[in-house]
This record gives C-alpha cells, sequence and structure tokens, in this order.
C-alpha cells in the first residue's frame, strides 16, 4: 500500500512530521502550507528534501512550482481548480492534482497528470464524505493512480484499497 503525507503546521511541526514519516517509508510527502510566504518556505522544502535525499520518500510543493524547482523538489500537487497540468507537465518530473470528481480525474489523466488524490472519503472536520462507493467508479473510470484520502486511518485503509485505490493520503493519519 503507497503511502501519501499531507503536511499541516498547525497540526504538527512539518519539519518533524516529515522527518518521521521520511524514516517509516512513506512513498511521498506533499508540503502543503498554503499560507507560508515564499522565503520561509522554500527553507522548509529545502530541509525536506536534504532529508529524504536517498530514500525512496519523493517531495511535492504544493501549488508552487517555483517553490518546488527551486527546492529541488520531484514534484508539485496542484489543486482541482489550479493550474492545469498541461502547464507544468515540461518543467518537474512528478504532478500530482487534488480530485473531487471523477471528470477531475479523467481531466488530470488526459492532461498528463501522475497521480489524483481523491476524497474526501470519509468524513473530516468541515468537509462532506463521497464515500467508498464513488472511490470506486473514480478508480474503475480512469488508468490514473489515485490516492484516497478523508479520514482515512489505519483501520479503514484497506477498505480504501479494496474500492481500488493504489494508495492512502492523509494528514492526521501521519501525524500521530
Amino acid at each position: 500500500m503507497l503511502r501519501y503525507y499531507v503536511t499541516d503546521r498547525a497540526r504538527a511541526d512539518v519539519f518533524s512530521a516529515a522527518r518521521r514519516a521520511i524514516d517509516a517509508g512513506v512513498d511521498m510527502i506533499q508540503v502543503r502550507e498554503k499560507d507560508m510566504d515564499g522565503g520561509p518556505l522554500l527553507r522548509l522544502v529545502c530541509q525536506i528534501v536534504a532529508a529524504a535525499k536517498g530514500t525512496r520518500t519523493r517531495i511535492l510543493v504544493n501549488d508552487r512550482l517555483d517553490v518546488a524547482l527551486a527546492a529541488g523538489a520531484d514534484g508539485v500537487h496542484l489543486p482541482a481548480n489550479g493550474l492545469r497540468v498541461a502547464l507544468v507537465r515540461s518543467r518537474i518530473d512528478l504532478v500530482g492534482i487534488s480530485t473531487h470528481t471523477l471528470d477531475e480525474v479523467q481531466r488530470a489523466e488526459a492532461d498528463g497528470a501522475d497521480f489524483a488524490v481523491f476524497g474526501p472519503i470519509f468524513e473530516t472536520p468541515g468537509k462532506t464524505a463521497v464515500g467508498l462507493e464513488r472511490l470506486s467508479e473514480v478508480t474503475r473510470g480512469t488508468g490514473l493512480p489515485v490516492y484516497g484520502i478523508g479520514g482515512v486511518t489505519m483501520k479503514n485503509a484497506t477498505d480504501v484499497i479494496a474500492a481500488g485505490a493504489t494508495g492512502i493520503a492523509g494528514i492526521r493519519l501521519f501525524q500521530s
């Protein structure tokens, strides 16, 4: 099962949590500090990239191609309503995208995304679940690897994989 950690400095020290995730062999880390200014974000991403060097963990930056390139990150993660994959594809190796519908996943696939993060699968604070059935419909409707996110725990992770997801993604899941 592939694992994808999404950072949130409001919930934990990002570098410490990323270091634990790297040590645990998490496949990808998305540095998702949307409100962080460019300079501090670049320094944080550089630290995480350095910590992951020589490991299997790949580092992506949320919606900031400039920071990803400057830090030597592996990729960028785009929001569903952000830049189109086709605009960044030629500049960076790994492109993921957040999605909430089958249409968004199919558009990401057509644009050349490497994977999609789909959800929220289960209820989360402030977000309504789309459910395992919808996840299954999405994974059957695309050839793109799909990570399930939203309320995923180690107890329900097997249900997410059984619904066809390539892996699991989360914030709280990897910060405890």
